[in-house]
């Protein structure tokens, strides 16, 4: 397997046969865990940055050697909005009260994500069946990461304010 596949493909999480979308959030999710126990939330923010402009480019070096669009396995674009709205729910996390706050955060930024992600309402869906190559294959899963972790951000605060 090519050093490409394997970025594209998240060490070949994308190739599982069922949910390879699901299955590259959720390593995306256990590697992100691991990372942030050994570097700082701002450095974390500059791997997702990093990952997610070499993964533009990755993505169009495949698509055009392959001759296809957003392909299944691809799931380095999971991983991006997965970092993305972890970022957004275990900062958030740090500021609330009430026990198990960042563990909630972890579990919610998870679900969020996917659901955006798998329903792409409004602008997410928009950039998801307009936009062509890497940037398109990106963009819809970077939005859904945003609009994951703010309302994992909104539940965290909402139960804040209850319990």
């Amino acid at each position: 397997m090519s050093l490409n596949r394997i970025f594209i493909t998240f060490f070949g999480s994308g190739l599982s046969p069922i949910a390879p979308g699901t299955a590259g959030s959720f390593l995306a999710l256990i590697i992100g865990l691991l990372l942030l126990q050994v570097v700082p939330m701002q450095t974390f923010f500059m791997l997702t940055l990093l990952i997610t402009v070499i993964g533009v480019f990755e993505i169009n070096k495949y698509e055009r050697a392959t001759n296809s669009h957003d392909d299944k396995s691809i799931v380095i674009d999971e991983v991006s909005g997965m970092w993305i709205a972890m970022m957004f729910a275990i900062s958030v996390s740090y500021n609330i009260n009430f026990k198990y706050a960042y563990e909630i955060a972890v579990i919610l930024s998870f679900i969020s994500f996917r659901l955006f992600d798998i329903w792409k309402p409004s602008t997410i869906g928009v950039i998801d069946r307009r936009v062509k190559g890497g940037l398109g294959v990106m963009g819809d899963d970077i939005l859904a990461g945003v609009a994951g972790g703010l309302l994992t951000d909104i539940i965290l605060i909402g139960l804040n304010r209850v319990l």
